[in-house]
């Protein structure tokens, strides 16, 4: 199982993405992702998001926004997956660059326009659906989002 975070930094009705285009046997190459990551020795999911927030953009978050739990069974080589979804409005410094593709300011009415994994699109939606916190299981197979469910509190 792996732990992960993954953020939308809002600002002027746009999110801060990340067009993954650099990085070699990327999973997630060409597609438009949150950042976020892996977590480290100790880490809370706070401390995570505000670590990988950071050296994937140069930002520091402060009061990340828990969103919702995402679980992707066997989503890469058999792994299982549980990510925590937050969002940020507060945060200082500078954008620098990414090893791992280009940050760009998205308005929200064109994250629909960008080529996602298929689950995003709809928690893209709940997070402006719901106020609290969702929990949602995706299932893929071969990449392909065969079924899904949600609880909303």
């Amino acid at each position: 199982m792996k732990l992960g975070t993954l953020c939308y930094i809002e600002r002027d009705n746009q999110y801060l993405m990340l067009h993954r285009t650099k990085k070699e046997n990327d999973m997630h190459k060409g597609l438009w992702v949150g950042l976020g990551g892996k977590f480290e020795a100790g880490e809370s999911p706070e401390d995570c998001v505000v670590r990988e927030v950071f050296e994937e953009s140069g930002l520091i978050i402060k009061n990340p926004k828990l969103r919702g739990i995402l679980t992707f069974p066997n989503f890469s080589q058999e792994e299982d997956w549980y990510v925590f979804l937050f969002t940020a409005t507060d945060f200082t410094g500078e954008i620098t660059s990414c090893n791992e593709g280009d940050l760009a300011w998205v308005d929200k009415d064109k994250i629909d326009s960008l080529q996602m994994h298929e689950g995003d699109y709809y928690f893209f939606k709940w997070m402006n659906e719901y106020e609290g916190v969702f929990s949602a299981k995706f299932n893929y197979e071969n990449g392909v989002l065969k079924n899904f469910q949600v609880t909303a509190s």
